[in-house]
């Protein structure tokens, strides 16, 4: 759905694009796996419309699968499935997931470490302690976030009697070095780029602080869970009943106590913590998506002796209703909002459009590809992203924010500057752009509303002098 009404990426989607070209470990908002995954996936197709989408939703597919695997190991094959039907209705992994960005890149990691480091306690095979080391290191790449995971594995290894046998053999101690070898050089680079996504992170949380409510990330996230309280509802499994109306399903079994805390522990203890933490240091509304994938799988475990076959067969028209319903939904107001209501959001920007007419701009004035735009981030991005050259963002037009942009790149391949006309620009951005003659398009994008107005002025290449960054630490936002 969304690929065939998105006329242009999502606003998280471009940047990835742009960024995943580039190739870089780490820049200053997160590391970079999620946007080596998009390069990747262009470059298998050569399509910037759909790939992304799919590439999300495999990302949905592969933390069900998990979750399925972990459930399956501690209430049987049926209650495992009975957990997974559950997760679609949960809004995370629905509404928002054509937006792919970090937080669904690492989704499958959350399970699959949840599920690696429950096999390894139970079985302490080498192998599975070499995965987990191994999982949990990629894991990182995703977003630093997974550490927060990490750290409550940790803890529960040690505070479980039977997982903290294991540390009594070499595998644990083995699949730890695996770890540390695959983020040493992501701790590298993060020194190297003086903690600027800490710093990031800590402009996104001051930024909440002051234009949200105190409770604003706790009532997204509950709002979040609502259509899965729904569906157990309408599932019968809230009933007050101590055996399914039918005969008990097969391959099911009551998970054992231990069982349980793990997965109340290792399910809702991150997004417990993140809740609280928001009350004080502000949280973003879809930081906690990646931390609901055991919520289904500890509500069976509590009222699986309530499922019955009836009670599967809804879960699995639930389950289908709530795919089939996110996804008209979603396609019937993306489409209403760009064409009827005129609301400029970003997947109503015709990125197609506007990387063609900056490739035609640069090359009327410069006999040379474009390699480097910047300007207003949000425009500038699409007018790179489908040009033929697959030039660079130079974003913020800040160096330190873009350190694959040089003064010699500046001065041998030039930069084409992309804005919207009327938009009110930085001193910053009037610099880069004073003196320079400026050229205006027009594009249509709505049924309803005017065309969309975007500006081009061409720097070429030979220019030396360039204005410096702005003094002080460099500012994400």
């Amino acid at each position: 759905m969304p690929a065939l009404v998105n006329v242009g990426p999502p606003t998280d989607v471009v940047e990835g694009f742009m960024w995943g070209r580039e190739w870089v470990l780490l820049t200053y908002k997160h590391p970079q796996l999620p946007c080596w995954l998009l390069e990747i996936s262009h470059l298998l197709t050569g399509s910037f419309r759909w790939p992304q989408y799919m590439l999300s939703q495999l990302m949905i597919t592969t933390t069900f699968v998990l979750v399925y695997l972990l459930a399956r190991d501690i209430m049987g094959s049926t209650r495992a499935l009975a957990a997974v039907l559950l997760m679609p209705s949960i809004y995370f992994f629905g509404w928002p997931t054509p937006q792919f960005n970090h937080d669904y890149a690492q989704m499958p990691f959350w399970a699959g470490i949840s599920w690696l480091l429950w096999r390894a306690a139970r079985d302490g095979r080498p192998g599975w302690w070499l995965a987990l080391g191994l999982v949990s290191g990629l894991g990182l790449y995703a977003k630093f976030s997974t550490a927060l995971l990490l750290a409550f594995g940790g803890i529960w290894l040690l505070f479980d009697t039977r997982a903290r046998s294991r540390l009594a053999t070499p595998w644990p101690w083995l699949g730890l070095a695996v770890f540390l070898g695959i983020a040493a050089p992501l701790v590298v680079e993060l020194f190297r780029l003086d903690f600027l996504p800490l710093t990031y992170a800590a402009h996104r949380n001051e930024w909440v602080l002051a234009h949200r409510a105190r409770l604003y990330y706790i009532g997204v996230q509950l709002a979040g869970l609502c259509g899965f309280v729904v569906v157990l509802g309408l599932a019968g499994l809230l009933q007050r009943q101590p055996r399914p109306s039918e005969e008990p399903l097969p391959a099911s079994v009551a998970p054992e106590p231990r069982a349980i805390i793990y997965l109340a522990w290792m399910g809702l203890g991150p997004a417990l913590l993140v809740m609280i933490a928001s009350l004080f240091t502000g949280t973003g509304e879809s930081w906690g998506a990646t931390m609901y994938n055991l919520v289904g799988a500890l509500a069976i475990a509590l009222l699986g002796h309530r499922l019955g076959p009836k009670e599967l067969r809804r879960l699995s028209l639930l389950a289908l209703l709530c795919v089939v319903g996110v996804s008209g939904a979603y396609a019937a107001t993306r489409w209403t909002s760009c064409n009827v209501l005129g609301h400029t959001q970003p997947v109503c920007w015709p990125a197609r459009s506007i990387s063609q007419a900056a490739d035609a701009i640069w090359h009327e004035t410069v006999n040379a590809p474009l390699r480097i735009v910047g300007g207003d981030d949000g425009v500038a991005r699409l007018a790179g992203l489908e040009a033929p050259d697959q030039p660079s963002i130079f974003t913020t037009l800040d160096r330190r924010l873009a350190p694959w942009i040089t003064d010699q790149r500046l001065q041998d391949e030039g930069m084409l500057l992309v804005w919207s006309k009327g938009w009110e620009l930085t001193p910053r951005q009037l610099a880069w752009m004073d003196g320079l003659p400026v050229k205006t398009v027009s594009f249509d994008w709505s049924l309803k509303a005017p065309p969309l107005e975007i500006n081009f002025a061409v720097i070429p290449p030979g220019r030396t002098s360039f204005p410096g960054d702005p003094a002080g630490p460099p500012d994400p936002e």
